[in-house]
This record gives C-alpha cells, sequence and structure tokens, in this order.
C-alpha cells in the first residue's frame, strides 16, 4: 500500500478519534456533590410518561397516582401509588427539569427531551429507606452506550461502503448497465421502509406536509436529489471506486461555491484557504489516475456538484420552522417523489430495461437478491445515517465520512484490484488533508 494512502488514513483516523472523543463519548458527569445543587425539591410537580420515559414521550399531569420517598439529601424515588414500578415516573421542579430515578430530561411543550444520559439515580430494591449510590452515574450504563454508539457507527460504515461496493459491481463487473433503474429501485426500496419505521414502528413521529408550497419545495429537493445519485451510479460505470471517491471528497468547495452563489453567504478566509487542498488533490489525482474517463470524470463533478446543491437548497428552502423536516421524515417524501421522476426516464432512456432484468434473472436467480439487498441497504444508509447524528453530531458524522472515503478506497482496491499511483494517491491524501483542514476552519469560526 502507498505511503500516501497510509497518511490519507492516518489522519481520518485520528481527526475520527480526536472527535468521537469530544463528541460521541462526552466526559464523565460532575461528582454527586454537585448533583445536589441541581436536585429536587419539596416543591417539584409531579407527573408521568405516557409511553414510559423515553425520547419524545408525552406528559400528563398525574398527581394523584404516584408518591415520592426520600432516599437521600435532595434525592427522591418516585412510585406508582400501591406499587413498586418506578419507570416512566419522576419530578418536575420550577426549572423544567424532570429528575428521577430513570434520568434526567428537560420539559418544554408538553415533551421531554433528554440532557443527559449520564445521570441515574436509583434506590437498591426500590427501598423508600435506601442510600443513593456513590456511583453514579453507573459505569455499566455508559459502557452500553458507548458500545451502542459503536455499533451504530459500525453498521453505518458497513452499509454506505457496502452499498457503494455492491452498486460498482452491478454496474461495472456484473454487467448489469442500468444505472437509472437501479437508482429506482433504491428509491422504492427508501419509500416503503420508511413508511414502515415511522408509521408502524415509530422510529420517529410522522411530520406532515402542511403546505402546497412545501410540497413543490420538496419536490424540487428530490428532483436534485435525483440527479446527484443517478450521476454517481453512472460514473461508477466508469471510475474505480477510489476515484471516484476523491471526486466525492470535493463536496465542500461546491458547497461554499453554492452557499455565496445562493445567499451570499461569505465564510472566514481560513475557510476558503482550506479549498484549495481540496481542489488541488483531485487535480493532481485526475492526472495520475491510471483509468482515468473524461466523461466518467465529469459525471462525477456533476453528481458532487448536485449534492452540494441539494444541502444548500434544502437549508434555503426548508429554513422556517414551520417547514423543518428530520431527515427520516424528508427521506418519506422525497423517495416516492424520486420514483415519480425516475420511472418514465427509466423506460425512456433504458429501453426494456423490466424484460431485460426478468430475462436475466430466469438465467441468474443472483440478480433479484442482488437488487433486493442492494436496494435495501440503500436505505439504511439513510436510517443509520440518521441513527449516528442522533446518537453523536453532526460534525461528528462528517469526520466520519472523511474516515469513511479513506476506508472505502482501501477496501475497494482490495476487492476490484483496480491500479492506483503514487501520484494518484498523493493526490487523493491532499484532498482528504484539505477536507479535514476545511472542517476545522469551519468549527473554529462557529
Amino acid at each position: 500500500m502507498p505511503n500516501s494512502l497510509s497518511l490519507s488514513f492516518s489522519l481520518s483516523l485520528f481527526s475520527l478519534t480526536n472527535t468521537i472523543k469530544h463528541t460521541a463519548f462526552p466526559p464523565p458527569p460532575p461528582p454527586p456533590s454537585s448533583m445536589a445543587q441541581i436536585a429536587l425539591t419539596s416543591s417539584a410537580t409531579l407527573v408521568s410518561f405516557k409511553g414510559g420515559a423515553k425520547r419524545g414521550a408525552k406528559l400528563s399531569w398525574d398527581t394523584p397516582r404516584l408518591r415520592a420517598s426520600r432516599i437521600g439529601t435532595n434525592l427522591w424515588l418516585l412510585n406508582k401509588s400501591g406499587g413498586s414500578g418506578s419507570k416512566g415516573y419522576g419530578l418536575v421542579g420550577s426549572d423544567g427539569i424532570y429528575r428521577g430515578n430513570r434520568g434526567v430530561v428537560k420539559v418544554s411543550d408538553g415533551q421531554a427531551a433528554p440532557l443527559s444520559d449520564s445521570y441515574f439515580w436509583a434506590a437498591a430494591n426500590n427501598k423508600a429507606n435506601s442510600e443513593p449510590s456513590d456511583q453514579d452515574p453507573s459505569t455499566k450504563m455508559k459502557g452500553t452506550s458507548r458500545f451502542f454508539t459503536i455499533g451504530l457507527v459500525a453498521a453505518w460504515y458497513s452499509s454506505n461502503i457496502g452499498v457503494l461496493l455492491l452498486n460498482k459491481y452491478l454496474l461495472s463487473n456484473y454487467g448489469f448497465k442500468y444505472p437509472i433503474f437501479l437508482t429506482m429501485c433504491h428509491m422504492t426500496a427508501c419509500s416503503l421502509l420508511s413508511y414502515v419505521a415511522i408509521a408502524w414502528m415509530k422510529m420517529v413521529p410522522m411530520q406532515t406536509i402542511r403546505s402546497r408550497v412545501q410540497f413543490f419545495k420538496i419536490a424540487a429537493l428530490s428532483l436534485v436529489f435525483c440527479v446527484s445519485v443517478v450521476f454517481g451510479n453512472i460514473s461508477l460505470r466508469f471510475l474505480p471506486v477510489s476515484f471516484n471517491q476523491a471526486i466525492g471528497a470535493t463536496t465542500p468547495f461546491f458547497t461554499a461555491v453554492f452557499a455565496y452563489i445562493m445567499t451570499l453567504k461569505r465564510e472566514a478566509w481560513l475557510t476558503y484557504v482550506t479549498l484549495i487542498p481540496v481542489v488541488t488533490g483531485v487535480i493532481i489525482a485526475s492526472g495520475g489516475e491510471p483509468s482515468f474517463h473524461l466523461f466518467g470524470f465529469i459525471i462525477c463533478i456533476a453528481a458532487t456538484a448536485a449534492r452540494a446543491l441539494k444541502s444548500v437548497l434544502q437549508g434555503i428552502l426548508l429554513s422556517s420552522e414551520g417547514e423543518k423536516l428530520n431527515s427520516m421524515n424528508l427521506l418519506l417524501y422525497m423517495a416516492p417523489i424520486a420514483v415519480v421522476f425516475l420511472l418514465p426516464a427509466t423506460l425512456i432512456m433504458e429501453e426494456n430495461v423490466v424484460g431485460i432484468t426478468l430475462a436475466l434473472a430466469r438465467d441468474d436467480h443472483k440478480i433479484i437478491w442482488y437488487l433486493l439487498f442492494n436496494s435495501s441497504l440503500a436505505y439504511f444508509v439513510n436510517l443509520t445515517n440518521f441513527l449516528v447524528t442522533k446518537h453523536t453530531s453532526a460534525l461528528t458524522l462528517q469526520v466520519l465520512g472523511n474516515a469513511k472515503g479513506a476506508v472505502a478506497v482501501v477496501v475497494s482496491i482490495l476487492i476490484f484490484r483496480n491500479p492506483v499511483s503514487v501520484t494518484g494517491m498523493l493526490g487523493y491524501s491532499l484532498t482528504v488533508m484539505g477536507v479535514i483542514l476545511y472542517s476545522e476552519a469551519k468549527k473554529r469560526s462557529k
């Protein structure tokens, strides 16, 4: 493996480790002595959770059914009257903070949102005379949270890199030369699985489209989204994954350009300086790429620009509080609109694609399983992306994305054995370094 690739991977890994250290795994909470400063008082209001103590659970006033037992200095154990169960119950003080033996949450507009998963009050065997533990917050709880976050990141990496490599295999190695139809399969799966996750499994509350104007805004985003995904898949027919990822890493450059053109938003001068190695690295990588293909290169640049344009447009079109949608709900509405755009496109531009796919399936049943698995992975990319952001932060996701690009390059070279050059890997390393510097500059400017 070239030294430049090792350098790129090390830079991404260092940035990833540093960010997760400060974001994904927060520092330990204050000792019990400082907890007492925010502890409960006798004037707190009793409430209960409808649906248990969880994020977004509805609150209802339920004083007669609850009783509070003091278990220590300013610490309380909450129980249902006549029972020992305490899950889902707590006290809300004048500061609007819910405190109980299941954590700490902030009460606002009838919703409960976690402040920290670290605090954990409990009494042994739920006895009123129990003393609070000196080991709060629970080490076991922190360890479980850490392993859960690592599991989410691993799932996001696996689905993200998996769908990329499988797209490359289908469109290039297997010979399934229908990128628009493949994208339509992805969007169909995203439509169905999004509905199952939100409407049936209640993973997130369903948000509704409130106006025709909002619908047209989402449709515009969906069109740009279709272009970026289709063009990205087309480029995989002509370019190796390693070069595709190098071009894709220039997204911050196009985001800064579109943000300036469309909103006249100017970044700090240092932010623009960090974009120089991003672009320079791709130019160097292009000159040293043994498998360079001009059409594939142009299409990949267009896909990267469209991806950046969607990001900027989303910030402009869905900026008001009444129109903002979380990424899961946005996918729920964008995916079926994308299918409507893609269906006529694939029927016109990829003639008889359905008949050819059925003929392929008769000769090789694996193509059906490839398409089903690949389409499901496309949805899980979005799902795990949402969950990783929810349980870490957008900054962590950005750094993870940079590291993911380096991992995808290494894995693709090992699997597809595409030739690489020292010049190409030096260019890619320079681009990754520029993206990392760009992320740091953006963070400092905020």
